[in-house]
């Protein structure tokens, strides 16, 4: 293994030595993987584009982010910064390294929305994003070659999973009540939790090297803290409030029917994302973190009312206000 991770280095050193110009640009690639732009981009999707589209991205994030969290606890692979001083960690990230999280959300997520658009500039576009997203996560000094690889290939598969099974899922669960259909959406939120705390459990007996945290340290990087579970609660949050919104409203309204201006589809983007900050920064300026069971408990409530609040609230608010049309 340690003769992999030695080759692969060189693949990182190869990048990195390319020159500092390359920071900026790689930067903002794995922006387009981070929780802050799908944060941005998802309510987007479902208000102004499509929103069977931004429901299909939406599950994507949480399959994706939820199945990757497992496989990190269960390989818990380093990061290349953790185990060699001479890469950069330009960026720190403090879980494990395989597979890429950004690589794996990149590939389903963006990999879903070209699926689903079927226009070939926006796959090609998509696909240019997915590679240099891969590609900045090496340069970045925060994943090897494979965990890039892998996540693409992991990704790739979610995708083609979930539109063999979507037809027949959405057939069975639509003729269903909507309090059974809420049971169903809050067993699956809990699942991802449930699945990450048995893969945690897994590695139970495994202990961390105290070099990795001494080279990361050394290189400018955080101290790993790569069992922690709050990305795995966030997750479940947003899928419990984002997916029971979705089920109310289509059971009262129908499904949501995106049409209107431009300047309409502005305007219903900039009242719902202010909403979004309301709940993502006041609730967390609120709710406290400690004792760690009720902060996990809070988290899931906050995270759940910004999944409510975009797929339900907000389009109701538009409503109210006029601009859904």
């Amino acid at each position: 293994m340690e003769l992999l991770w030695n080759f692969e280095i060189n693949i990182t050193l190869f990048f990195q030595a390319l020159g500092d110009w390359l920071k900026y640009p790689f930067k903002a690639f794995t922006y387009l993987g981070n929780e802050e732009f799908y944060i941005l981009i998802m309510p987007a999707i479902y208000w102004c584009v499509s929103s069977i589209i931004g429901v299909r991205t939406g599950i994507m994030l949480v399959i994706s982010g939820g199945l990757n969290t497992c496989l990190k606890f269960l390989f818990h692979s380093p990061r290349p910064f953790w185990i060699d001083t001479r890469v950069k960690a330009i960026i720190s990230e403090t879980s494990f390294g395989l597979p890429s999280g950004h690589a794996q959300n990149a590939a389903s997520i963006w990999g879903t929305l070209a699926a689903s658009t079927k226009k070939k500039w926006v796959t090609i576009l998509l696909l240019i994003v997915i590679l240099f997203i891969g590609l900045s996560r090496i340069y970045l000094g925060v994943h090897f070659t494979r965990d890039v690889l892998a996540g693409w290939l992991v990704g790739g598969l979610i995708v083609w999973i979930y539109f063999l099974l979507e037809k027949r899922v959405a057939k069975w669960l639509a003729p269903k009540k909507l309090g059974i259909q809420i049971l169903y959406v809050l067993l699956f939120s809990a699942s991802i939790i449930l699945l990450g705390l048995l893969s945690k459990a897994a590695s139970a007996n495994w202990v961390m090297p105290s070099l990795w945290s001494e080279t990361a340290l050394q290189t400018g990087g955080e101290i790993p803290d790569p069992f922690n579970i709050e990305g795995l609660v966030t997750l479940a949050g947003v899928a419990f409030g984002f997916l029971s919104g979705f089920a109310w409203w289509v059971k009262k309204y129908g499904v949501l029917i995106i049409e209107g201006s431009f300047s309409k589809r502005f305007l219903r983007y900039f009242v719902g994302i202010v909403g979004v900050i309301i709940f993502y920064l006041g609730l967390k300026m609120i709710f406290p973190e400690d004792p760690l069971l009720l902060g996990i408990i809070l988290r899931f409530t906050r995270y759940g009312m910004i999944g409510l609040w975009v797929s339900a609230l907000a389009p109701a608010l538009f409503v109210k206000l006029g601009i859904n049309k």
